[in-house]
């Protein structure tokens, strides 16, 4: 390898580490607190949350940790990330009983596809799917099936 080419992966690894990390800061933590938000850091709370089929529950998903692994092929799918640890916080309406569990969707992944010899999990989110660290609802299912699977969790 030349010097340029060591030189070049080091500050694409370098600028991956650093999205990463953007990724998973809140409004709050990237900046110091303001009275006011950006009309590009506001994030609706209502695109975060998904429900469950009766209405019953809410649940969000933030991401804990994403892996430093770059995407196969950028030019199809866009810009995307794979997460490894998330955080589901459940949210029972008629109760307002609140239930949070961490989840390593590696493991969770590699555990079904040895019990069950397949596993369903889609780990690459389009990095504008997540917003201030917690993935859009529209992504969570991909996210836990392999976790409702081995019904870890139930929602």
């Amino acid at each position: 390898m030349t010097e340029d080419s060591v030189e070049k992966s080091q500050s694409d690894n370098n600028e991956s580490e650093m999205q990463s990390k953007s990724l998973l800061e809140t409004v709050s933590e990237a900046k110091a607190t303001k009275s006011r938000v950006s009309f590009e850091e506001f994030t609706d709370e209502r695109t975060l949350i998904s429900y469950d089929a009766f209405g019953n529950k809410q649940m969000k998903i933030k991401v804990l940790e994403v892996s430093d692994e770059n995407p196969p092929s950028k030019w199809k799918f866009g810009d995307r990330v794979k997460v490894s640890k998330i955080l589901v916080t459940i949210k029972h309406l008629s109760s307002q009983e609140v239930e949070e569990g961490e989840f390593d969707i590696e493991a969770i992944e590699r555990e079904l596809a040895e019990k069950r010899h397949y596993t369903s999990t889609n780990r690459w989110v389009p990095a504008n799917d997540i917003k201030n660290g917690y993935v859009l609802g529209s992504r969570h299912t991909t996210l836990i099936s392999d976790a409702a699977a081995l019904d870890y969790i139930v929602f």
